[in-house]
């Protein structure tokens, strides 16, 4: 297929990812030119309109890509269930999980319900599926809950499988060791000792508790979830996820989720994978990077998102329509 790669200047663009500024830093850009679609399907009934950066171009370059939607998947990576009422909890006095502290855990509701809900609820219907990305594997207590590749929708058992993970949850004593007192350096190199036996995101059994990350995380509580909407778990692999989803008739792969520099990225459904084998489309403002030393996540996001452009296409909700 020969591809045209004629660009057009735009002239007085707007504002990019500028619908969410309280989650994502709009992006005031250099250039932007408009690109012909590299996805046009003749049966399209999906737009997206994507960018990627290219320094040859010295400027960002946009296209309005053509999908058929049922032959296209919504994939959340990582909604982890953590501080968010549903009973797995970040172990106190020095635990670390999800986005490492409870307070920015807390961020994570508002932004699942003014971003990632209304763009599922929007979609679902229209999408050939909507699936989450989560943890190990498929355990005795999560079959209950959400549907996967091996569990169907008439096989759960929602009820039960709720009374069990409040009963787990209840009865777990989410306390780890306080912070280390004493550390004995390297007198030779102080500096490099000392960070190597205090590495900034230390998620072990001394900090999180023996057996935490064994439990069965849940989805996180705000998500608007469907029966008929699946689960994939990150230690089955990424070969049964790209078959499962082969299977299904699905093409293109629009990614959201949590975190946009880690997990978005590089697990089971992040986009490196996924890229490999799907035209894939990072939802910029449906994604969250982490943000340690800050109290938003507006301007690591951003920074993650461009660096995402540098190999994929990166979109934002209101141009997915």
């Amino acid at each position: 297929m020969i591809y045209h790669n004629h660009l057009q200047k735009l002239i007085e663009a707007p504002a990019m990812l500028a619908d969410f500024p309280q989650f994502v830093e709009p992006m005031v850009c250099e250039d932007r030119y408009l690109a012909p679609p590299v996805v046009d399907e003749a049966n399209a009934d999906l737009t997206v309109r994507a960018w990627r950066y290219w320094y040859n171009v010295r400027g960002i370059v946009e296209m309005e890509c053509r999908l058929e939607a049922r032959a296209t998947a919504i994939i959340m990576v990582h909604p982890w269930g953590i501080d968010d009422g549903h009973g797995l909890r970040t172990p106190e006095p020095a635990g670390c999980a999800f986005f490492c502290t409870p307070a920015k855990n807390h961020v994570v509701r508002p932004h699942v319900e003014q971003v990632i809900n209304p763009f599922l609820r929007r979609l679902r219907a229209r999408v050939g599926l909507v699936a989450f990305s989560m943890p190990l594997i498929e355990d005795n207590l999560r079959r209950r809950l959400y549907a996967s590749i091996g569990t169907p929708p008439e096989a759960l058992d929602l009820a039960e499988g709720e009374r069990q993970l409040a009963a787990l949850m209840d009865g777990w004593d989410f306390t780890g060791a306080p912070l280390v007192e004493q550390l004995d350096l390297d007198p030779a190199h102080p500096a490099r000792s000392y960070m190597e036996q205090t590495p900034s995101t230390d998620a072990c059994p001394r900090y999180d508790g023996d057996g935490f990350w064994d439990l069965p995380m849940p989805v996180h509580a705000a998500v608007d979830r469907q029966a008929t909407d699946r689960v994939f778990y990150d230690g089955e692999g990424y070969a049964r996820v790209r078959d499962y989803l082969r299977g299904q008739g699905i093409r293109h792969v629009l990614v959201t989720g949590y975190c946009t520099d880690m997990c978005v990225k590089s697990t089971t459904c992040g986009y490196e994978n996924l890229s490999q084998d799907f035209n894939v489309f990072v939802v910029g403002d449906a994604t969250l990077a982490t943000f340690p030393a800050s109290t938003t996540p507006r301007f690591a996001t951003q920074v993650a998102l461009h660096n995402a452009a540098l190999w994929q296409l990166v979109t934002q909700v209101n141009w997915v329509r």
